[in-house]
């Protein structure tokens, strides 16, 4: 632990450019989904915004509009044939993916899904919230519940990371996840342009200038 307390700062900073590199090359060739992360982004924002205000609202927005666009371009339209960019099949992507991967999403996103019916039937949601907030009503019990599922799917696989990988590896998974909202604003703000060429599948001529890499 002190040797990762000591690392030069540097070392975490190139560590979070190259999951993003790789989280780029290999899983957002689609212009569609790269256009959902774009939205995704954007709503990011406004509900870290309200996070300081409202943590309900702000999960109500983070779940219902950015993590099922961005989510909706993963499963519905990122190409799953074999990547010529990468040299790499679906199947060994999803091997080294380090965040969640479509088998992991599928597990955190049936959490998500099943949290509605639950509280419906069960308003303190089987004793886990208190009065007070049975008091507010449905949707601010909802959205608290989302963010508990939000940030246990966060630091679990941060915790999980740590022993799968190292402590390095999680941490900057985390800062990356977390940021992500920012950077793909910046990566994707194009996409839509793209796709209004008709323009379906990014060519990634960038990717094929380097050399790729495995985890």
């Amino acid at each position: 632990m002190n040797r990762i307390m000591t690392a030069p700062f540097s070392h975490y900073l190139e560590a979070l450019r190259t999951q993003r590199w790789d989280d780029h090359r290999y899983y957002h060739h689609s212009r569609i989904n790269q256009s959902l992360h774009l939205i995704s982004a954007m709503s990011f924002v406004v509900s870290y915004v309200f996070l300081l205000i409202d943590p309900a609202l702000s999960a109500l927005i983070a779940w219902g509009i950015s993590m099922t666009s961005r989510q909706s371009g993963h499963f519905f339209f990122e190409p799953r044939g074999y990547d010529h960019v990468n040299r790499a099949t679906h199947e060994h992507k999803e091997d080294i993916k380090i965040g969640y991967n479509l088998r992991r999403k599928v597990v955190l996103m049936a959490l998500w899904a099943a949290a509605p019916a639950v509280l419906y039937f069960s308003p303190n949601f089987l004793g886990l919230l208190n009065e007070e907030t049975v008091r507010g009503g449905y949707l601010k019990s909802l959205g608290l519940i989302w963010l508990y599922i939000g940030l246990g799917g966060l630091i679990f696989r941060t915790v999980h990371l740590f022993f799968l990988r190292d402590v390095t590896t999680g941490l900057v998974w985390a800062l990356k996840i977390t940021t992500d909202p920012f950077h793909d604003i910046l990566l994707y703000w194009r996409s839509p342009l793209a796709l209004l060429r008709g323009e379906l599948i990014d060519p990634m001529d960038h990717a094929l200038e380097h050399t790729p890499t495995t985890h």
